[in-house]
């Protein structure tokens, strides 16, 4: 058995049931756990804010991303309290270029009923963690797992991947995700779950990788029906991805006086709350952006040019094509939901992504005129 010395190890340091499985992950994660800047050493006790904050970013983004984002966030809001007292457009500028934007107003939301209606302190168990703005099933099990040892099972894209190689599951994750939570809660020991919600996570980045798993330096893979299959690769199962639609539409680019007009988007709906560079509509008919925001015409009439080339971003469930129109005013003009922004402060606002990119495109459009 070439795991004995890591199983005993997990054992000692008090594994319940399925002590097995979670004696060798956690003997392993012992050895080899990865040090972030979130995460606790092993004679620290977790900080909670530091394990929501970093649970928040992290979803739908790499630890290779969130990493200097968190550093950033803790240096200039270093408590729940702090973030809470924030401004919420300062909080969305520090957010830009991690997207799913409605993940930072839900951030800032959440850190208002902490400091108000919780003293400050986290809930400590699931139900109530999910009471709070932008907190769901796994994200609540990972911050009572991890910043309060409760045990709970957390389970992510890595512990879906560990889980359907280890037990070879036919399924698909995204069909059976209730059969997934029910495997890994069995497997959560009776003593260190923190610890072993995050070797789960680990053994998934760092070991039982999408592509060329590293088996032999898996401490659970003497009994990985996949492995013993000599095809973990396979696993988990997949279903075809349903392709990705195009939208397209018209960006707006008017400037006066050295600035720029922009509004803000509202507050439901993809990249809500932001500012954004006026658009038409974003629809899938490739001449659906055709009409552009109704005072485009009053504003500056024939004065509009098209720029040459467009704009282009991929968004999670479509893909954008925009054509991006530019006008110069002599002056500003009061515009209701309108914004004049100078344009040399631009990269200090709130901007997601593709409204930069259009931001550079008209820039670059004017240089070349």
């Amino acid at each position: 058995m070439p795991f004995t010395g890591a199983a005993q190890q997990g054992r000692e340091a008090g594994c319940g049931k399925n002590s097995d499985f979670a004696g060798r992950l956690l003997g392993w994660y012992d050895r080899h756990r990865r040090r972030l800047p979130w995460r606790a050493e092993p004679d620290e006790a977790p900080n909670p804010y530091h394990v929501w904050l970093s649970e928040i970013m992290l979803q739908q983004t790499t630890v290779v991303t969130v990493g200097p984002y968190f550093r950033d966030f803790i240096a200039r809001w270093p408590t729940v309290a702090a973030l809470a007292a924030a401004d919420r457009d300062d909080v969305l500028a520090r957010w830009a270029g991690l997207g799913y934007y409605a993940r930072a107003r839900n951030l800032h939301a959440a850190a208002r009923i902490v400091a108000a209606d919780h003293g400050g302190r986290f809930p400590r168990d699931v139900a109530a963690l999910q009471e709070l703005p932008g907190i769901g099933p796994y994200t609540a099990a990972a911050i009572a797992a991890i910043a309060f040892d409760a045990p709970v099972a957390a389970v992510d894209g890595n512990v879906e991947r560990v889980l359907a190689r280890h037990r070879a599951l036919e399924t698909p994750p995204a069909r059976a995700k209730a059969e997934f939570r029910r495997i890994a809660q069995s497997l959560v020991p009776d003593k260190r779950a923190g610890d072993f919600a995050q070797a789960m996570m680990d053994l998934g980045a760092t070991v039982c990788t999408p592509r060329g798993p590293n088996c032999r330096s898996c401490p659970v893979a003497e009994d990985c029906r996949a492995y013993a299959e000599g095809a973990p690769e396979s696993y988990p199962r997949k279903e075809k991805k349903a392709e990705r639609p195009t939208r397209y539409g018209t960006a707006y680019w008017l400037e006066a006086d050295g600035k720029v007009l922009l509004r803000r988007r509202p507050d439901n709906g993809l990249l809500g709350g932001m500012l954004e560079v006026p658009s038409s509509p974003w629809t899938e008919g490739a001449d659906g952006g055709a009409d552009g925001f109704p005072l485009a015409g009053e504003l500056a009439g024939d004065e509009w040019r098209a720029t040459d080339g467009g704009v282009s971003h991929v968004f999670t469930h479509f893909r954008l094509e925009l054509q991006v129109m530019t006008a110069r005013l002599s002056a500003c003009q009061d515009i209701a939901d309108g914004i004049w922004a100078p344009i040399g402060e631009l990269d200090e606002l709130a901007l997601p992504s593709v409204m930069r990119k259009i931001v550079r495109h008209a820039l670059a459009s004017f240089d070349a005129d």
